[in-house]
């Protein structure tokens, strides 16, 4: 005859916890939580308390009590554009750090996905919101800011905003971008522009059309309408292969380097060799330029430090270390000058 089974133990609570280690309930949740505010005496007393009753937090509940979701939303413009993988890399382990989660809003090219994120925000999900898409969503008569929660922006900047941002100075490395091409003897610069609209594509305009005016260059070379696209790249050497070649530009700066690997790509298929007859310099620094034939000489973004530098403040101002405010701040970007811009001499 079997023995009858005994039922399982119930699930050990805080009370046994704090009965087996010698504290209060208080201390062992502050032990859990907030372990830097107890003793190391008491911590350890703690934790072996907890491992011999196998106690295991209950998290949900905890986030609960606190109004809290531990969550972060992160609104990207577009999840298929490379260069955000390593912005989001560094977001999520600053926010892991911290025992964040964060939940990814690709607004691609539909508009009206905004309203689904903008109700999440409203709805208390997130404790707080990284914009990367250069603008404040809104849908269905609400912005994001209605929720009042903590926003920070980066990568694109939102002019007026009243909340931190983080970006580098497009302006001044597209000039640099521009000057390097001028330094290797270029005078016909093209430049392929991501959309008008873009305060990224603006900005990068802007730095190129002042490296040319102080060089008295302009007006030499045309500037073509892209997308940050790599069919955009493609287009655009079509379109420069199609000119004489006593005219057509000897260097492009592309707005980016999803373009400019589109350009040399399709340059080559058209006759036209990188950099031999004409040079190409992009903008991001994506780890396509490293593998790219020619290696694309790039501006260079330390795209995880942004992410992870709008982490933090976001998650000074979550937590009440910081109070909210507003301000841009800038990280440095660096020119890599690689094999796809070369000296118009060696042409």
């Amino acid at each position: 005859m079997r023995s009858p089974r005994r039922p399982p133990s119930p699930p050990a609570k805080i009370a046994d916890v704090a009965r087996l280690a010698g504290v209060s309930v208080a201390t062992v949740s502050r032990a859990l939580a907030t372990p830097e505010v107890v003793s190391e005496t008491t911590r350890e007393r703690v934790l072996a308390a907890v491992r011999e009753t196998g106690y295991t937090p209950n998290i949900a509940a905890r986030n609960l009590r606190a109004r809290k979701s531990m969550m972060v939303l992160v609104v990207v413009p577009d999840i298929s554009n490379s260069f955000f993988a390593d912005v989001l890399r560094g977001i999520d382990e600053a926010l892991a750090a911290e025992n964040y989660g964060l939940i990814i809003a690709n607004l691609g090219r539909a508009p009206e996905q905004e309203a689904r994120y903008v109700n999440l925000a409203l709805a208390g999900q997130v404790d707080g919101v990284l914009l990367l898409c250069g603008h404040v969503p809104c849908g269905g008569g609400r912005r994001m800011t209605d929720a009042n929660l903590p926003i920070v922006a980066a990568c694109e900047t939102i002019p007026g905003a009243d909340f931190p941002q983080v970006e580098v100075d497009n302006r001044a490395a597209a000039k640099t971008a521009v000057q390097h091409l001028i330094g290797l003897g270029h005078r016909r610069i093209a430049y392929l522009s991501g959309p008008r609209a873009n305060v990224l594509d603006q900005a990068r305009a802007a730095g190129y059309a002042e490296a040319l005016a102080e060089a008295g260059l302009t007006g030499l070379a045309p500037v073509l309408d892209g997308d940050f696209g790599f069919h955009a790249g493609t287009k655009a050497a079509e379109t420069l292969a199609a000119l004489p070649a006593e005219t057509r530009p000897t260097a492009l700066f592309a707005a980016n380097d999803e373009m400019a690997i589109g350009f040399i790509k399709a340059a080559r298929g058209l006759g036209l060799a990188v950099p031999d007859d004409m040079s190409v310099i992009g903008f991001d620094g994506i780890d396509y330029a490293d593998f790219c034939e020619p290696t694309l000489a790039t501006i260079h973004q330390p795209r995880r430090t942004l992410g992870a530098r709008a982490a933090d403040l976001l998650i000074g101002l979550m937590s009440g270390r910081d109070k909210p405010h507003a301000g841009i701040e800038r990280v440095a970007t660096e020119l890599r000058a690689r094999a796809s811009a070369a000296p118009l001499a060696a042409r």
